[in-house]
């Protein structure tokens, strides 16, 4: 099989790609932006790098389309670092919106049979009371979450007036090690081993998916025959609190120890501090159900959370990497 692989210098693509190489029966060809992100590239009999400068609506894909089975879109406009500096959904829209329908449009027009969009949990929302499922209606809250919601309204249009079948996946946070977002400040927050952190106290529960089970998922997502046509949410399996989340991590990075201060206290402590939505966002519950999953695909996670929270410290493991 021939594959396509768009942002293949990012955290998720990246991993991709780096697990595609080992595969038998497979073609590789990664897309990136310029040479330099590709430097570090061995072109194979089975790897051959492609070069694309921008994602926009008006890209022109052509050849490079050319007999190719699968494509697998993990490239996006990423989050800024401060929304309110631009009008973001207008900068979300061009790259994550345009570019993706523009490329499955060709992709549909060239003959690829299936079309993987790595979208994101927060199509569904941003937090949860009972656990997130693919049908329940789409409540995004971000500019960035939109415009991933546009782009899978577009991809459903396109796989009804084609041949071409598209899967959408919706992961949570992305862990592993050289994470972007909120997972990289975390570890950098646990890696200083400081004595004590004021974070025993959160009781909510999140679901979380490892960067190797995340590949591991796309992979199963672009070739099971049954995948065809669905939206996917995906996980560890395993829903921890914050505290249990940093505890974990602790543990493989040598770290200190909790320090049980009640939720009231930091809520007041990040208002004062102007960094209320930081709480927010590690004390809330967001959970997935991942049964379509198992039972359409009969997909599990290949690693526990306690086995992927590891392999981000230890730096031996073929692990590492968008999410």
């Amino acid at each position: 099989m021939k594959f396509l692989l768009t942002g293949a210098s990012g955290f998720i693509g990246g991993a991709v790609l780096k697990a595609m190489r080992t595969l038998d029966d497979v073609c590789v060809y990664p897309v990136f932006r310029s040479t330099s992100s590709a430097s570090n590239l061995s072109v194979t009999a089975t790897v051959s790098p492609l070069f694309v400068p921008e994602l926009a609506s008006d890209t022109e894909w052509g050849s490079l389309l050319a007999d190719i089975d699968v494509v697998i879109h993990a490239a996006a406009r990423a989050h800024f670092l401060d929304e309110r500096a631009y009008d973001s959904l207008i900068e979300y829209r061009e790259v994550n919106v345009g570019g993706t329908l523009s490329l499955a449009r060709q992709a549909a027009a060239a003959g690829v049979k299936r079309f993987v969009f790595i979208s994101t949990i927060g199509v569904n929302g941003g937090q949860t009371i009972q656990p997130f499922m693919p049908e329940d209606v789409p409540k995004p809250a971000t500019a960035y979450a939109r415009s991933k919601y546009e782009a899978e309204i577009g991809l459903q249009k396109i796989s009804a007036m084609t041949n071409m079948e598209v899967v959408i996946i919706r992961p949570p946070l992305v862990y592993g090690r050289g994470a972007p977002g909120n997972f990289g400040r975390l570890m950098e927050l646990v890696e200083r081993r400081w004595p004590l952190l004021p974070f025993g106290s959160i009781k909510n529960k999140r679901s979380l998916v490892s960067l190797d089970n995340l590949v591991d998922f796309i992979f199963t997502c672009s070739v099971h025959p049954f995948a065809a046509d669905h939206v996917f949410l995906v996980s560890d399996d395993c829903d921890v609190s914050t505290t249990q989340l940093l505890t974990t991590m602790n543990k493989f990075a040598g770290g200190g120890h909790l320090l049980p201060v009640p939720l009231w206290v930091l809520r007041f402590l990040a208002s004062i501090l102007g960094k209320q939505d930081i709480i927010d966002k590690i004390s809330c519950n967001l959970q997935v159900d991942i049964q379509l999953a198992k039972q359409v695909l009969g997909w599990k996670p290949k690693l526990s959370f306690e086995e992927g929270i590891r392999r981000c410290f230890n730096a031996d493991d073929d692990s590492g990497g968008d999410g």
